[in-house]
């Protein structure tokens, strides 16, 4: 039991640069607090306690602002930061070291009993205000951008956006992400394709930007082939740029 909430308590450190103490953590966290009531509350539940299982999970929510349903299976290492207004169904799996931000909903879309809420496969992280619903499964590793509205699977390690989701273009993401990188800063979770325009401009530098990586190094790659050697032999005053306009 101990151990398991020293994991609770790690894994906030792990993923919250806000966390100071141990014990800030343990009293003013309130994603910690819905996890260690779902424990109780999913206990009660399993010894056919159901009404004390419900009655359980209520007080949760009025404590925290977080409804979990005591039927929903979470795993180990499952971190819910900020959290008011997330809310778990009866049939949600939420997987080892999954990750979400307040307004989540992991829902159903439908009335009939049996597997109906969405299961997150192990390291999830679905952002704030993000609706996924269904009887769909997240493959480890996914991503949902904030507000994005899931009805379909997403593929492990992808990144579903927008409404309805849809999933990344994985090669077009990873060069942005690298360009990004480079520029100090991550466009996770947005699309390229979003209303915002600020949102276009920036992911329009950032394509640019990859672009022009890729064109230079497949400059440098001819210049070596016709006996340029290396970089370090390319003539003073070599401008990139330039040569990008003269190939185009």
């Amino acid at each position: 039991m101990f151990a398991r909430l020293r994991e609770d308590i790690r894994v906030v450190f792990d993923r919250d640069p806000a966390a100071r103490t141990f014990f800030e953590v343990l009293t003013t966290y309130p994603g910690v607090h819905a996890i260690l009531w779902h424990r109780l509350s999913h206990g009660l539940w399993g010894l056919g306690l159901k009404w004390l299982a419900r009655m359980s999970s209520t007080i949760a929510r009025w404590v925290t602002g977080i409804e979990i349903h005591p039927g929903a299976q979470i795993g180990r290492r499952v971190f819910i930061d900020h959290g008011m207004g997330v809310v778990v169904g009866e049939t949600a799996v939420i997987g080892d070291d999954c990750t979400l931000y307040h307004g989540v909903t992991l829902g159903g879309t439908s009335w009939q009993k049996g597997k109906r809420h969405p299961t997150l496969e192990a390291g999830v992280i679905v952002g704030a205000g993000a609706k996924i619903l269904g009887p769909i499964t997240l493959g480890a590793g996914a991503k949902v951008g904030s507000n994005a509205v899931v009805v379909k699977s997403v593929p492990p390690g992808a990144t579903a956006v927008g409404i309805p989701a849809r999933i990344l273009d994985a090669e077009q993401e990873k060069a942005r992400e690298a360009a990004a990188n480079k520029l100090g800063f991550s466009a996770y979770g947005v699309g390229a394709d979003m209303n915002d325009p600020m949102v276009k401009a920036i992911h329009g530098l950032i394509d640019h930007s990859a672009h022009t990586d890729q064109r230079i190094e497949w400059i440098v790659a001819e210049l070596r082939r016709l006996g340029a050697g290396s970089e370090n032999d390319l003539p003073d005053g070599f401008d990139p740029a330039r040569l990008n306009k003269l190939v185009d």
